[in-house]
């Protein structure tokens, strides 16, 4: 099977609770092509693989798309007045009593 990239030598978390916990395959591989992943699984069972491309990951670990999709809204709001009252030497608490900080990024 043809495949544009190949990561091999990985460690694959699986999420599988019937291999209990986080279902670690110790020696994995990941081969996609076209952006899809064709084959991800033990390297013993894998199929016949003709990659363009390898990745050796030396043990490192594969994981599912866990995304940590949090963000923070830097340029809500004009918080430039907080910025001179740092350089004048408030606290980060005293400028949050005050009703800045987080409070005026939500009130943006």
């Amino acid at each position: 099977m043809h495949c544009d990239v190949l990561w091999h030598n990985a460690q694959l978390m699986t999420l599988d609770a019937a291999d209990g916990g986080l279902g670690i395959v110790d020696d994995g591989l990941v081969a996609c092509q076209q952006g899809r992943i064709v084959y991800a699984g033990p390297a013993a069972q894998a199929p016949a693989l003709q990659p363009d491309s390898t990745h050796d990951c030396q043990r490192r670990w594969i994981s599912p798309g866990l995304i940590d999709c949090h963000t923070h809204l830097v340029y809500a709001g004009n918080r430039a007045n907080e910025f001179e009252q740092r350089l004048r030497g408030a606290s980060y608490a005293e400028i949050a009593a005050a009703g800045g900080g987080i409070v005026a990024t939500v009130r943006a």
